[in-house]
């Protein structure tokens, strides 16, 4: 039964591609930066020129190359953002790949079990339960006058297709609520990044000014904090494939000892997991809070870091309602 037919790697695709369209935008910032830090380079430089004759000491030229360092990056500004965003593309790509490899045991799992299931029912004569072409069968064979077997294997096929059933539907939904959450931590990241990114010239051109050196610093922590989001979802999401292959080799288990076609406690389980799961995305901006931290910024960050998990949370609050609704009424 496929619920909701849903590509989910083609919507996280396109918020990348959001994130690639919006990022020129920062190059109309650069000129309005540069004035800026024009502004903030002169003050910076004859205020220390200024000290240091007042003192009659010797100038002292290295501090006064950093308003032109920041200067040149503003310049730069995209090969700037280029260059974190090279070096940290690793660390997606690697999670990423975990990810996959957890997914494509998930498939395997799956498919093992409904072969498996098949083989129990061909194995007790009741193939018929589960195949329709056994079941077409199984009607030729018998004769007019055997109602009550023809009621008994109706019976038996309807009582598996409404157990299965309601149990795949459960997942399913279970799934979807999953995933949606995930794009959701996605999409807030993608947001934050954009803005820091179209921002990036103007906090860069603020830093120069004394008094606002620590911008500079909490701008690149924010930066590689909230693009650490990915990564730490993606391990998450590992973890939560992990568990789920667990969950179905027991299910696997417990089905070449039984029939396995009713929910068991391996099913109730694999969805409480899932659950859990759904909630768990919200740590994902803590998480990324524990990785890097910028010395002055730990108010800003954390501010930044509650904005995003209270995102997370409001979507996984309606994504838990929606799931309790759906396991009351099937219950």
């Amino acid at each position: 039964m496929v619920l909701l037919d849903i590509q989910w790697d083609s919507m996280h695709e396109l918020l990348r591609g959001l994130y690639d369209e919006m990022i020129p935008l920062c190059s109309q910032l650069i000129g309005v930066a540069r004035a800026i830090g024009g502004i903030g380079a002169i003050f910076y430089i004859s205020n220390r020129i200024w000290r240091h004759m007042a003192n009659n000491e010797a100038i002292d030229f290295y501090p006064l190359f950093r308003p032109f360092v920041i200067a040149f990056c503003i310049g730069i500004f995209p090969l700037v953002l280029a260059t974190i965003n090279g070096i940290m593309n690793p660390v997606v790509t690697v999670t990423e790949s975990m990810v996959e490899k957890q997914n494509v045991d998930i498939v395997a799992y799956t498919a093992k079990r409904d072969a498996i299931e098949k083989q129990a029912y061909e194995k007790n004569g009741e193939l018929y339960v589960v195949d329709d072409d056994a079941y077409k069968a199984e009607l030729d064979k018998l004769g007019i006058t055997d109602i009550g077997q023809r009621m008994n294997m109706m019976m038996e096929r309807t009582g598996y297709q409404v157990k299965k059933s309601m149990r795949d539907f459960l997942r399913e939904i279970l799934d979807f609520l999953y995933q949606a959450v995930s794009l959701v931590v996605d999409s807030i990241r993608t947001f934050f990044l954009i803005v820091l990114s179209i921002i990036g010239p103007i906090s860069f051109a603020l830093s120069i000014f004394d008094g606002f050196q620590a911008t500079l610093t909490n701008w690149i922590a924010r930066y590689i904090q909230i693009f650490l989001w990915l990564p730490v979802a993606n391990i998450f999401g590992t973890m939560v494939g992990k568990i789920q292959v667990m969950m179905l080799d027991k299910s696997l288990a417990d089905m070449q000892a039984n029939m396995g076609n009713t929910f068991d406690s391996t099913d109730i389980g694999y969805m409480i997991f899932m659950l859990i799961a759904i909630v768990g995305y919200t740590t994902v901006p803590t998480i990324a809070s524990f990785i890097v931290q910028s010395t002055g910024g730990g108010a800003a960050l954390a501010r930044m870091n509650s904005m995003g998990a209270g995102a997370v949370s409001a979507g996984g609050a309606v994504a838990g309602s929606v799931a309790g609704k759906a396991l009351k009424e099937l219950n």
